[in-house]
């Protein structure tokens, strides 16, 4: 019997699990800076501004990333893949140097409730987003090679 090792999965799963992970870290940062919004005396349009431009900062290296790992993952030969191959290594390295930088920042104190909430909004909405394109490019994958069966 042919059976495949414990963990893999086929390979355009990956883009779902892309897709979850993306998301839920995207809420995540979302929801840290729209609470560091409610702790601000006073809300300026500025700030709002400020978000939107961090977001499509943000967004737009996201949609390039979302863009090169689905190549990534429909180009490999195997039909299935250990699941932690919706990252390669060096994405896997930036995410723990953005989580940890983020974590220490918010923990040292040193930035302002304003930066967070201005900052982490943006953030967070770009990495929801690139979460949902994840999700986009799994189901046109799944129904690209349904069509082909």
């Amino acid at each position: 019997m042919n059976r495949r090792p414990i963990f893999h999965v086929k390979k355009h799963v990956l883009l779902a699990v892309a897709g979850c992970v993306w998301l839920a870290a995207g809420i995540n940062v979302a929801r840290l800076g729209i609470l560091s919004y409610g702790r601000l005396s006073q809300i300026r349009i500025f700030h709002i501004i400020l978000s939107v431009v961090v977001f499509c900062a943000f967004g737009l290296m996201f949609f390039k990333m979302s863009i090169k790992h689905t190549r990534r993952i429909k180009g490999y030969r195997e039909e299935f893949r250990p699941i932690w191959h919706f990252f390669d290594l060096k994405s896997y390295l930036i995410m723990a140097v953005m989580m940890g930088g983020g974590i220490g920042l918010r923990a040292s104190g040193f930035v302002p409730d304003v930066f967070i909430a201005v900052f982490y909004t943006g953030l967070g909405c770009a990495l929801a987003l690139a979460g949902i394109l994840f999700w986009v490019m799994y189901v046109i994958y799944y129904t690209e090679r349904k069509k082909q069966k």
